[in-house]
């Protein structure tokens, strides 16, 4: 494997000098509190710009409307570090900054691609399969990617989980909830516990998993203390979501470490997107650095049919051809599995790598 993570130094003196630079009343404390992180988030045009200093004409322009924008903004202080550390339009900056080309609803596109309203069996509790749920925990991210599914909910108040909850204690038939959102790992230990106990104590559900982007976009919320916690649970597993190697810094790792040694397996989730990670290249870069750091790329995503993503939609033309240039050139465990989640909630099926000449 060829990716090496950058070094721990180098990362350090980026981030304190970003840090002087964004937030000079900030400490190095601070910046490793996930809390403090939150609070500081930039959620305005202005803040961003302030943040990055220099912008291309794409990025000015998308911030410069925010009534065309299909979601909130919200970005960590430390997550605008790394697009500090990027070029203008570079391939982070353009998965994380909105355009203006979000407020265009191409056609066949929808608000709610999964049908996730008409799946819905309780208040934040969809259901797609016979025995498997999905529980939408909250709906705050640490960051708002703009090529979100669930756009239509982000930031939007939570609605509670007793609905849900009371709903899951009836259905014996439910063996497996992911709890997702929003982040689920935005709330606090104490919050999640509860959560986590609450469905735990259901005797029929067998596995917990849990969706989060927090390695990639917060790191400093994997506290020892979270660790700690969630090891109570297992067997729990963990669906990761890293786009670009550019988010496999020390700190990610080191977030990943711990979880890793809480005993919790450690999946990851990519979604191909246009101009960003859509090259055997960045995916090779990104598949083998994940492994490094003990995670196995499980599923490359086929960008769902959402209102305002056509800009950053990559083809499944392109997404077999990355699948058929990586087979041969690394193991088999860097390799991932190519899927679509058919739209109005039909559940995921594969498109696999296909043949030469598709």
């Amino acid at each position: 494997m060829s990716f090496l993570l950058p070094s721990s130094e180098t990362v350090a003196r980026r981030e304190a000098a970003f840090r002087r630079q964004a937030y000079p009343g900030a400490t190095a404390e601070d910046w490793g509190d996930w809390r403090w992180q939150l609070r500081h988030r930039a959620r305005t045009a202005e803040a961003v710009a302030k943040a990055l200093g220099k912008l291309s004409s794409r990025e000015a322009a998308g911030l410069a409307n925010p009534r065309a924008w299909r979601m909130p903004l919200g970005l960590t202080p430390y997550m605008l570090s790394l697009l500090a550390a990027e070029a203008p339009d570079g391939p982070l900056r353009r998965a994380m900054i909105p355009d203006v080309r979000e407020g265009r609803v191409s056609r066949g596109e929808f608000r709610d691609p999964l049908g996730e309203v008409a799946h819905q069996a309780a208040p934040g509790l969809i259901r797609s399969y016979p025995h498997k749920v999905l529980l939408l925990a909250t709906s705050d991210c640490a960051c708002f990617c703009r090529y979100c599914t669930r756009a239509r909910t982000a930031g939007r108040a939570a609605c509670g989980w007793a609905k849900a909850l009371a709903w899951l204690r009836k259905a014996p038939e439910i063996r497996d909830v992911l709890v997702s959102g929003g982040d689920p790992l935005t709330m606090g230990d104490a919050q999640l516990e509860h959560l986590l106990k609450s469905l735990r104590e259901i005797p029929h559900v067998e596995l917990l998993r849990i969706g989060t982007k927090i390695p990639a976009v917060l790191p400093q919320r994997v506290t020892p203390a979270l660790a700690r916690m969630l090891r109570k649970y297992r067997p729990l597993w963990m669906s990761l979501h890293f786009t670009h190697p550019d988010e496999l810094t020390p700190r990610a790792a080191a977030a990943c470490g711990r979880l890793l040694d809480a005993g919790i397996p450690l999946m990851n989730q990519t979604v191909l997107l246009r101009g960003i990670n859509d090259d055997s290249g960045t995916m090779l870069r990104l598949n083998e650095g994940l492994l490094k750091m003990g995670v196995k790329p499980y599923y490359l995503h086929q960008g769902d049919l959402a209102a305002g993503t056509a800009h950053l939609r990559s083809t499944v033309a392109r997404g077999r051809d990355i699948l058929r240039r990586m087979c041969g050139r690394t193991t088999g465990y860097a390799v991932p599995l190519f899927m679509f989640d058919r739209p109005g909630g039909g559940g995921k099926v594969p498109l696999g790598p296909g043949q030469a000449g598709d």
